[in-house]
């Protein structure tokens, strides 16, 4: 057996380098070479762990890539990560994301134990509208469906109808039998799933702080200086923004169309790490910035994911009955996706 460090001392030892290298070389050509002792006790110190605690980490796209490649047993968008932890026969998830998606790994596996290593690791979007915002929306709009983006909390999706993702959202409107649809609380995803359906929409003033920062200027002005890069945008950034881009999707969306186009050049519209994650994998693409950080996802780090481990916090709870009715909204989005 591969001996470990010590959690005190974190050395890099020739035990630990050795435990490490294959993980370094998925993630060579974007951590320098100079970090990687400073890495990868980490690692090997929390893979070690997640088998003694019998717990899985779910990494989003957004995770720096020393987590994303280093420690990640799962890795994807937020609903990709709940559905996969429900296989697991881990009982500890760990939750390499932000809060709200460690509330929906908790509702779709209550009887396991969700961690998150920095309680404080929010979102813009999912703190801009409350449960009681989506009382009073039903009130004002008596019988108008309500669709819910799953990056909201638990309490939020218990008042919904039926939640959606940024892969699925236009199928999902499109599908219900109703002119008017409420869509909280992205505005933008909003504003760009009614364009595409042509159905009134009635929108939240919620925006994500990472997405909302690019503007239309900024595409147009880069490509004026890099003539043949492919633009990529994620659907919450403003509808102008998705207008210029070659192709608007998804993060799984995003890095499908990389993979299966391999343009030479990329720029990625969303958060910087997601970038850094799939140039890993595709060295032959150059990954070019404009980007911006989430300094939510960043609070997310290997000391506090091995601190989580050891400690075994922060836990992550969730009234039942408020899970109770938010699983039937996040349910029947899965439903959906199985039937198209």
């Amino acid at each position: 057996m591969t001996a470990m460090p010590d959690p005190q001392t974190l050395e890099f030892t020739p035990e630990v380098e050795a435990a490490t290298a294959e993980i370094y070389e998925r993630m060579r050509t974007v951590v320098p070479e100079a970090e990687w002792p400073f890495l990868a006790p980490y690692i090997a110190r929390i893979n070690a762990l997640k088998k003694e605690r019998n717990a899985v980490i779910l990494a989003h796209n957004y995770m720096t890539p020393d987590i994303f490649h280093g420690i990640a047993d799962v890795v994807g968008d937020s609903l990709q990560l709940a559905i996969e932890a429900t296989k697991t026969d881990a009982q500890v998830i760990v939750q390499c994301g932000v809060h709200f998606m460690a509330e929906t790994s908790k509702i779709l596996n209550p009887d396991k134990t969700v961690l998150i290593p920095d309680m404080r690791a929010g979102c813009s979007l999912a703190s801009s509208i409350t449960g009681a915002d989506v009382r009073l929306l039903r009130q004002k709009y008596p019988g108008v469906p309500v669709v819910t983006y799953v990056n909201t909390s638990a309490e939020v999706k218990a008042e919904t109808d039926i939640c959606c993702t940024s892969s699925n959202a236009r199928d999902i409107v499109a599908s219900l039998d109703s002119d008017t649809v409420i869509m909280i609380p992205d505005q933008y995803l909003a504003k760009n799933v009614a364009r595409e359906t042509g159905k009134r929409i009635i929108t939240w003033a919620g925006s994500c702080e990472v997405h909302d920062r690019f503007s239309a200027d900024e595409i147009r002005e880069f490509r004026k200086h890099h003539p043949g890069v492919m633009v990529l945008a994620h659907p919450e950034c403003p509808p102008e923004v998705v207008l210029e881009a070659d192709f608007a999707g998804s993060t799984s969306g995003m890095i499908n169309y990389v993979k299966d186009h391999r343009p030479a050049q990329v720029v990625m519209v969303t958060e910087c790490s997601m970038g850094d994650n799939v140039a890993a994998e595709l060295p032959g693409t150059e990954f070019m910035r404009p980007c911006n950080l989430c300094p939510h996802m960043k609070r997310i780090t290997l000391p506090k994911v091995l601190e989580a481990l050891e400690q075994m916090k922060e836990e992550v709870v969730v009234d039942p009955e408020i899970a109770e009715r938010a699983r039937g909204a996040v349910q029947r989005m899965i439903d959906f996706n199985k039937t198209h």
